[in-house]
Order: C-alpha cells, then sequence, then structure tokens
C-alpha cells in the first residue's frame, strides 16, 4: 500500500471518553493532535446507560473539571435528570449522578472536538504501530495514512478484538453493532504488550409505550440541582422521571432454567467480567435468597422512545430475555428494541505502566480507559486526561504529571491500576479510598485548581473565579466562629423537635453547627448579623468543613506522614533482585512494578512493612556511597 505521509506530536486512538480528553487537553496544551476513531457517528457514544457520575464516579468528574477537563462541562448541558446519592449518609459518600441526553451529548462533544485548535478528527482505523528501538515514531491506518508521531495514546475501548454474545450467537463486533479492530491487537501482541481478555455486558433497550408506567415507582430528581463543573452557571432542570421496578420468583425461575443457553454459564465467554456490575443471571445465581432485584428504567434522551434498564444486563438468548422482562409487574407487553449483550474484548495488563499511565516498555506508547482494565465512562475520562497531559509534557521535557492518593480519586485510582493491577473490570468506588472525607464531591476545586492553574490546563478566568470562591468561604468561616445563637423558645422548641438539647446559654453558630441534627439553613435563621448571600455549594462545603473539623484534621495528619514517605524517591533502575533481605515475592513485585516513590512501593499488593525497611536501609547505604 502506498502510504499519505502526516505529522502530529500526539495521535489519540479512539473518540470514546478516553480518548476525547487524552486529545482535547494534548491540543489545549499546544500539541498538534490527531484523533482516530472508527465511526465519527460514534463519538461519546454511551453503548451502556446514558448517565454521568455515580458512587465516587461522580467525584471523578468534579476533580476532572477542576484540572480542566470537558466531561463535566458537557454533562451539565445534556443533564435531564440529577440527583445525589448516599445524601442521607456522611458526606465523603456523597456523589452526583445524572441521567444524560445520550445523542445530544454526542452532538456537543463532537462539535467540541471540530472546533478544537491543534486538534484533527479521522474516520479511519489504526492497524499498526511503528516503534524503533523501544520507542513510538508512528501509526499506521487502514486506508493508507503513515502518521509520524511522538506519542500514541490507546484508547479503544471495549473494541480491541471485541466478540459480542446474546445467548450462543455471537458477532466478531464492537458496542452497538460497530466493527472490532483486530489489527492493532495484533500489533501491539507483536511489540510483547501482554494482552488479555475482559467481558462486560449491558442490558436490552426497550420501547417507552409498551411499559405500564401505573404500575412502576416513580424516580424523582432533586429539587436542588449540583453541577459537575464549576464554570456552569445555568441553572439545571430535570426534564424527565425516571422509575423504579422488581423482579419477581417467576422472573428468577425463568432466568434459571435457561442458564445452559447462556454463554456466561456454557463456557463460550473467556473473558473476566466485572463484580460490581454482575449481569442479572449473575444475580439469580449468586444471591437465590433474595426474592427480588431492582431495575431502574431510565429514558436515553428527550427525542426517543427508548427506555434504558439499568440492572438488567444480560447474555441470555432474547428469547429468554423478552419471556423474564415480561414476568416483571408493569413489563407485560415490553417491547425489546435492542437486545441486552455481553461483550469481551481485548485488553492491557495496567502494572506495565508507570503512573504517568506511559508503557514500562515503550517510550512515547499510553493507554487510557478500558484498554488499561477499567470500565465505565468516568474511569476512562480521566485516565485519557492524565495520559494526554503527559505525552504533552513529554514532548516538552517538562516533570511528568501524576496525582497521589491522598490528593484525589483520581490519584487513587491510577495507583490502584499500577501497582496492584485488576483481575477483573476494575470500578472506583468510595471504598477504595483512605481518605475519604477529604476527597469530597464538595471540594474537589480546592483540591485540584491551584494544579490545573500550574499545568495551564484551566484558563486565568477559571482560576480567578476559584479564588474568589475561596476567599468568600475563608471569610464566612471566620465570621460564623463569632457568630452567637442566643436562646429562644421557638429556638428551643425546634432543637426539641430535631431531637438535640435545647440550649440555655448562647451558643456560637460554629458549636452548633457541629450537631448532626443541625444543618447549615437551619442556624441560619438565627444569626441576626447581616451578610452576602450565599450559594447553596458555598453554604454546604462550608457546613462540612465546619461539622468534621476535627475528623478532616485528623486524616490531614495521616497525608502528611504520607508525603514525608512520598518523598523518598526510587530509581527506575533498582535491581531488587540484588537487594539481601526482601523476601522473595517483594523483589519479583518491585521489579515489575518499578514504584517512583517508597509510599507506593508500600502500596504494592505483597510489599509489607518489613520489606519496606530493608528498602530504607538500602537506600541510606546507597546514599553514603
Amino acid at each position: 500500500m502506498k502510504y499519505i505521509k502526516e505529522e502530529a506530536q500526539v495521535v489519540v486512538v479512539g473518540a470514546g471518553h478516553a480518548g476525547i480528553e487524552a486529545a482535547v487537553i494534548s491540543a489545549r496544551l499546544s500539541k498538534k493532535t490527531i484523533l482516530i476513531t472508527l465511526s465519527l457517528d460514534k463519538i461519546a457514544n454511551m453503548p451502556c446507560n446514558p448517565s454521568i457520575g455515580g458512587t465516587a464516579k461522580g467525584h471523578l468528574v468534579r476533580e476532572l473539571d477542576a484540572l480542566g477537563g470537558v466531561m463535566g462541562k458537557v454533562a451539565d448541558e445534556t443533564t435531564i435528570q440529577s440527583k445525589i446519592l448516599n445524601r442521607k449518609r456522611g458526606p465523603a459518600v456523597r456523589s452526583l449522578r445524572a441521567q444524560i441526553d445520550k445523542i445530544n451529548y454526542h452532538i456537543k462533544m463532537k462539535k467540541l472536538l471540530e472546533t478544537q485548535e491543534n486538534l484533527l478528527l479521522k474516520q479511519d482505523e489504526v492497524v499498526k504501530i511503528d516503534v524503533k528501538n523501544n520507542k513510538v515514531c508512528g501509526v499506521y491506518t487502514k486506508y493508507g495514512y503513515y502518521i509520524k508521531t511522538k506519542a500514541v495514546i490507546i484508547a479503544c475501548g471495549t473494541y480491541l478484538k471485541s466478540k459480542t454474545f446474546v445467548g450462543l450467537v455471537s458477532s466478531n463486533s464492537g458496542p452497538d453493532g460497530m466493527p472490532n479492530s483486530n489489527s492493532l491487537s495484533d500489533s501491539l501482541k507483536e511489540l510483547k504488550i501482554n494482552l488479555r481478555r475482559f467481558k462486560t455486558g449491558t442490558p436490552a433497550r426497550v420501547n417507552k409505550k409498551s411499559i405500564d408506567f401505573s404500575k412502576l415507582e416513580v424516580q424523582y430528581g432533586d429539587e436542588i440541582i449540583h453541577n459537575f463543573s464549576f464554570s456552569t452557571k445555568e441553572k439545571l432542570e430535570n426534564k424527565i422521571e425516571c422509575f423504579k421496578a422488581h423482579t419477581n420468583a417467576k422472573t428468577h425461575e425463568i432466568i434459571l432454567k435457561n442458564l445452559d443457553r447462556s454463554p456466561l454459564y456454557s463456557g463460550v465467554i473467556e473473558g473476566v467480567g466485572p463484580r460490581y456490575c454482575p449481569s442479572i443471571e449473575d444475580k439469580v445465581v449468586r444471591f437465590k435468597d433474595k426474592e427480588r432485584h431492582a431495575i431502574f428504567i431510565e429514558p436515553m434522551g428527550l427525542e426517543t422512545q427508548e427506555m434504558y434498564l439499568q440492572g438488567m444486563s444480560s447474555s441470555l438468548p432474547l428469547d429468554v430475555q423478552i419471556n423474564f422482562l415480561r414476568s416483571i409487574e408493569g413489563f407485560e407487553k415490553i417491547e425489546v428494541m435492542r437486545p441486552a449483550y455481553a461483550i469481551e474484548y481485548d485488553c492491557c495488563n495496567p502494572t506495565d505502566l508507570y503512573r504517568t499511565l506511559e508503557f514500562k516498555s515503550i517510550e512515547g506508547l499510553y493507554g487510557a480507559g478500558q484498554f488499561n482494565g477499567t470500565s465505565g465512562y468516568e474511569e476512562a475520562a480521566v485516565q485519557g486526561f492524565v495520559a494526554g497531559v503527559n505525552a504533552a509534557l513529554k514532548i516538552d521535557k517538562k516533570e511528568e504529571f501524576t496525582l497521589s492518593r491522598s490528593s484525589s480519586y483520581i490519584g487513587t485510582l491510577i495507583d490502584d491500576l499500577v501497582t496492584k493491577g485488576c483481575n477483573e473490570p476494575y470500578r472506583v468506588m468510595t471504598a477504595r479510598s483512605e481518605y475519604r472525607l477529604l476527597l469530597r464531591h464538595d471540594n474537589a476545586d480546592e483540591r485540584l485548581k491551584e494544579i490545573g492553574h500550574k499545568l495551564k490546563t484551566i484558563t486565568d478566568e477559571e482560576y480567578e473565579e476559584y479564588l474568589k470562591k475561596q476567599e468568600i468561604i475563608k471569610r464566612e468561616k471566620e465570621r460564623l466562629k463569632g457568630v452567637v445563637i442566643k436562646p429562644s423558645k421557638e429556638l428551643n422548641e425546634e432543637l426539641k423537635a430535631r431531637e438535640t438539647t435545647e440550649i440555655e446559654v448562647p451558643k456560637r453558630f460554629y458549636e452548633l453547627i457541629k450537631r448532626p441534627q443541625i444543618d447549615f439553613d437551619f442556624l441560619e435563621k438565627y444569626d441576626e448579623e447581616k451578610r452576602e448571600e450565599l450559594p447553596f455549594e458555598i453554604k454546604e462545603q462550608i457546613e462540612i468543613d465546619l461539622k468534621y473539623e476535627e475528623f478532616i484534621e485528623k486524616q490531614q495528619k495521616k497525608v502528611l506522614k504520607l508525603k514525608e514517605v512520598e518523598k523518598i524517591k526510587l530509581k527506575k533502575d533498582i535491581d531488587y533482585e540484588q537487594i539481601s533481605g526482601l523476601r522473595k515475592e517483594a523483589r519479583e513485585k518491585l521489579n515489575k512494578i518499578k514504584p517512583e516513590n517508597l509510599g507506593q512501593a508500600l502500596s504494592i499488593s505483597g510489599v509489607n512493612p518489613a520489606d519496606i525497611t530493608v528498602l530504607m536501609i538500602y537506600l541510606k547505604r546507597s546514599f553514603k556511597t
């Protein structure tokens, strides 16, 4: 084939949620970037639920926005219903989730990419990565381009040698019937990249008119809507309602009788599936004592009748899917528009990556998203951003960009991937962080805006807006420490109604707000001083900071200790086999992961505190010599 020669500083493979963030941030950092996708019509596709956020996932989107990513902004523009999850629980686990208009999200993201300076879109397929002397030189495409480049970011989602299953009917295809990519997978294997098979799945899409909503439970959005993006100024509205149904004994009976027709249980599917997002047949088998499972019925958008059945992923044959769905109250006449399916695909082993998401074995080659073994749009997006920033920084020969576990869920996610690895599709959860109270939804800008400003990934205007907000918070906190609430009949009656102790003498606002039964808005009525009107987001952050002050201080002390350990750097050329005193497992893990510092070494599964002590002795001796 005669190749058309082009040149770019960064090539991004795949225009899903990881590829978009990687390409946009690379281009904004003044790197000529080419984004290659199998189909321009599937940019920012949501092959599973058209929603953004969720438990811990909402944290990721807020963090990404604070750093300069685009997912949060476009999600706000296309939100059709929004709510905070876990609102009745502590602030550490509250997360924003929004139902998104799938088609509108695609349209807006496509336009954003098309109009982005330094970024060129191509509908094509990367079939081979050109590597010389363990360094990326370029890529070859199916239609005849050879693009010379310094960095390649693989963000191809679930398309590498992907195979879909509906019962025992299988197709060599990607999500939504799209073509898959076989040649790139072969090229990566030739480059000695370690690939393995993972599996995921998605529920059926059904026609809205075939559902009897009178038999379902309505799920409303929040009255006060939070934004994903700190720069969103428009007031968001709930435009639709969601609904809830449940499976029953008949549903479970149909599923159990047909397990022999499931590719998951007949051994046809080789890939490892996600533990935290199981198929309905998995749920019924694993939780036999559970009488029913919840199903959430959510619209795919404002201009379509397709409804998504969250909680009903399946790989069973179509006739079985229709039968078990029609056994559910409200679904008696349901019409399936698109069957549920399972999909398996090739992905890399993330322990082969540095924390910059660059491959250890090939300079200039990066991985992001589901290719790295994760699941979820949000996990993909933040990895794309990290890979895109680091590709640009490396080209400019600048210091690499990494985030610590104590700074963000992004740092936690990437540290988990590259130090611990994953044996199934990785999903972020609040339980994965040791610093949950510090890494809250409300304070993502406080944690990360400064970093975004230094990276030049957020605008000066956005940074100035952030500084103004921080000044308001600081001023109001200081003011509230001096505000005194006087006892009154009305106040004590309300305190009694809230099942908390009445007051007989004046109390400071600062003291009362620490009571679990009392919130900012309640005390505000008894604040006699005149002050500026505060947005609810600022009041929320102040209330959490004051209410949990002692707990926050304890976690901050732990972070300071961790930072001291992280200051002790480990060279990449250390041969841990030569360090006497290290256990065999520790030597093997340390040589494979090549941790950047002692803190990262400590988080590696198989490395214990005794091994860290041996390392510290080794480092002291090395320093003396």
